[in-house]
């Protein structure tokens, strides 16, 4: 009898072995197959990164949009500032106090050294709606 017990242990615990590796064999090609999909995940996420970081230095290096369109829609030539600040019949200094702004930055907008900002469009741009007498008159409240 014990060789009867012997050989059906024997032949249960091939059995369990043979069970247990089937199930394991799915089990591994799952895990290999789930590494290999991580690892594309991975590479993507990097590049993506790469992507965004590239990006994110272009940005940093151009005007922010807002400021674009502003002074994308406010136009500012030299002459005609020039031709502003006659039509007004005001100095450069009483200019410059209407815009808050120096009489130098006048000067050089006028003579095309440099270029008003975009805030600084945006107050030029009040300044052409004004007449003579109510530039007079704002200037005079300043």
């Amino acid at each position: 009898m014990p060789n009867f017990a012997q050989q059906l242990k024997s032949e249960i615990a091939r059995i369990a072995k043979k069970e247990a590796r089937a199930d394991t064999k799915s089990l591994k090609a799952a895990s290999a197959k789930y590494r290999s999909e991580i690892a594309r995940l991975k590479r993507q996420v990097a590049d993506l990164e790469r992507v965004v970081s590239r990006l994110s230095k272009a940005a940093s290096r151009r005007p922010a949009p807002a400021t674009e369109t502003a002074a994308a829609s406010l136009r500012f030539r030299a002459a005609g500032f020039a031709s502003l600040r006659k039509k007004l019949g005001l100095s450069a200094a009483d200019l410059a106090k209407l815009l808050a702004v120096s009489a130098q930055s006048v000067y050089h907008w006028e003579s095309g050294k440099s270029r008003p900002r975009a805030n600084q469009l945006a107050a030029i741009a009040e300044v052409r709606k004004l007449g003579k007498r109510a530039a007079a008159e704002k200037l005079a409240t300043l």
